[in-house]
């Protein structure tokens, strides 16, 4: 591996060959020389602007990371650094408590600040708590025109947050279980490096907490007493942002497990209980769990729905439909295998005090009371299974109706 340090020092001369970088492909080459002639033409707009401009007092530049400075004798080097962790300018990084509040008040929106909390506070710039000032003005100005209108995803849809997915794809055991952690409420313990500049993200999974830290993902509840910082997640949209890239990577890392998702796509068309047990869970203990506290029981279901309906999703030949009208409700999964005309239906619970037999027997006597099946008679299926399923943390436990 070729350090960052080694190739851009060598791009700067005059005149540099591929051959003096041993392991470096052509195309890696020619991408490293692009990126260095254009990183060196904004140092020198940047120079020219900021530096040597007699027409300019001050200015102002803003970003999540800081900019790298090499050394005393480069060319822009002379910047007073404000993080988020300093108190001065903090409230100005967002809406205050009492800022919120009057916005509301101002739109006759009063009765919607406890949901506006939830969503989108719980930010640590400074010495002040603040919220996401994109967040609480596009709610505002959606409530304006339906006051009947939910929060949603705002800041966190506005970028494609690969940041958070690279955390996730670099996880080993011990940082599963802090994400974990931190989706459930709870704070993590780590050292923040605010100095960190983009070069070095990669160089350490260490170095992902200082970024998630910095970009917002994540904020602070206080320090320990050897000063590390208590990370947690701010809010609920942050919360639904990392379960939302969790099941993007549970996704893409079972496109490639295509023997065992035929396994468990067939056993529950040959009704083979201990082998979906064996697998589902499987798949449960190697993914991110969600086991917050503070989240609904319903919640807690659409997470073990979503992991099971993208694996199922595998037989491109089966009809598979979630949350479909049947009978007197609403189903979890409706199943239509074509070939021998056999409709599954697959209703989910989540065992909140963890007694998986009980949550079985509520889903079977659930699809029953509502007629689940029906939708599936009418669709043409001859063939009917009903299966319940309850899972809790890592397990999961499957019956099937008599």
């Amino acid at each position: 591996m070729i350090s960052f340090w080694k190739v851009t020092t060598f791009l700067t001369m005059k005149s540099c060959n591929i051959k003096q970088l041993p392991g470096c492909k052509m195309e890696s080459f020619l991408w490293m020389r692009i990126f260095w002639v254009r990183v060196s033409r904004y140092c020198h707009i940047f120079g020219m602007a900021l530096k040597i401009n007699d027409s300019l007092a001050f200015a102002v530049l803003t970003g999540c990371l800081r900019i790298t400075k090499e050394s005393i004798f480069t060319g822009l080097n002379n910047f007073k650094v404000l993080s988020i962790l300093d108190p001065r300018f903090d409230e100005q990084f967002g809406f205050t408590d009492y800022e919120v509040k009057k916005i509301l008040e101002d739109y006759g929106l009063a009765s919607h600040f406890e949901e506006t909390k939830e969503w989108y506070d719980g930010y640590h710039f400074g010495k002040a708590d603040i919220y996401c000032p994109w967040d609480a003005i596009n709610y505002v100005d959606q409530l304006k025109y339906d006051q009947t209108a939910g929060p949603q995803d705002f800041w966190s849809n506005s970028s494609g947050n690969a940041i958070v997915r690279r955390l996730i794809d670099k996880a080993d055991v011990s940082t599963k279980n802090e994400i974990e952690r931190l989706i459930a409420g709870e704070s993590i313990e780590k050292d923040v490096a605010p100095e960190l500049t983009y070069d070095e993200i990669d160089k350490s999974i260490e170095n992902l907490w200082s970024v998630l830290f910095t970009t917002g993902y994540l904020t602070h509840k206080g320090r320990t007493e050897n000063g590390k910082y208590r990370l947690v997640i701010p809010n609920r949209e942050g919360r639904n942002l990392f379960v939302k890239k969790i099941r993007e990577w549970l996704s893409d890392v079972t496109k490639n497990d295509g023997e065992t998702l035929d396994k468990l796509c067939n056993a529950f068309v040959n009704k083979e209980l201990e082998k979906i047990e064996e697998i589902f869970g499987d798949y449960l203990w190697n993914t991110i769990s969600i086991r917050d506290t503070a989240v609904a029981k319903e919640k807690k279901e659409n997470f073990y729905h979503g992991i099971l309906l993208g694996l199922l999703g595998y037989k491109s030949s089966w009809l598979i439909k979630s949350n479909a009208e049947s009978g007197t409700g609403y189903s979890d999964i409706l199943v239509e295998v074509p070939n021998n005309r056999t409709g599954i239906v697959i209703e989910l619970k989540y065992a909140g005090n963890g007694d998986l037999d009980a949550a079985c027997a509520e889903a079977l006597k659930q699809m029953e009371e509502k007629s689940y099946v029906d939708k599936l008679k009418q669709d043409g299926m001859r063939n009917f299974i009903k299966y319940g399923i309850a899972c809790f943390k890592k397990d999961c436990r499957v019956v099937i109706a008599g």
